[in-house]
């Protein structure tokens, strides 16, 4: 596997689109995914690379003057379970720490909603992130929105 910082747009917004298509489970909305994709433009954004295929992908978005979000991340469902969003995490929390951020942030849905959502609970717990607040319709009723943060 092999990690990169993607600098071209075309090349992010390929790299998104491709990966979260692959993910219905969680990116099946198809008006959410498009935003992901055109918000992928000029942001910080690292890839993992299985020889020339795109196997993982996140970027982060500044949403305060301390303050950047994990705002999507998206690994092949074939590469789970192999590190592949550990690492992409480290050298994102690295950067941002470079960029002088205090805090990263990430967005998901509550505990307790859907299996799928409770390993990505997990998943971020098991990297540090601790419960900032639970907004219950930011999103909609049966997606309420759990806030993860972290200090850098």
């Amino acid at each position: 596997m092999e990690l990169r910082k993607i600098d071209s747009d075309i090349e992010k917004e390929n790299i998104t689109r491709a990966i979260l298509e692959a993910l219905p489970d969680w990116f099946g909305i198809s008006e959410a995914r498009e935003k992901y994709i055109a918000g992928s433009k000029g942001k910080t954004f690292f890839s993992a690379f299985d020889e020339k295929l795109p196997v993982g992908f996140l970027y982060l978005k500044e949403t305060g003057k301390h303050t950047v979000e994990l705002a999507v991340m998206g690994v092949l469902r074939s590469y789970h379970r192999q590190g592949i969003g550990r690492v992409l995490f480290a050298a994102a929390k690295e950067e941002a720490k470079s960029q002088g951020y205090a805090f990263i942030q990430v967005k998901t849905v509550q505990m307790g909603k859907y299996d799928g959502y409770d390993a990505t609970n997990r998943f971020y717990i098991s990297l540090g992130f601790k419960e900032l607040e639970v907004f219950p319709t930011l999103w909609d009723e049966r997606n309420p929105c759990q806030i993860y943060i972290m200090a850098l």
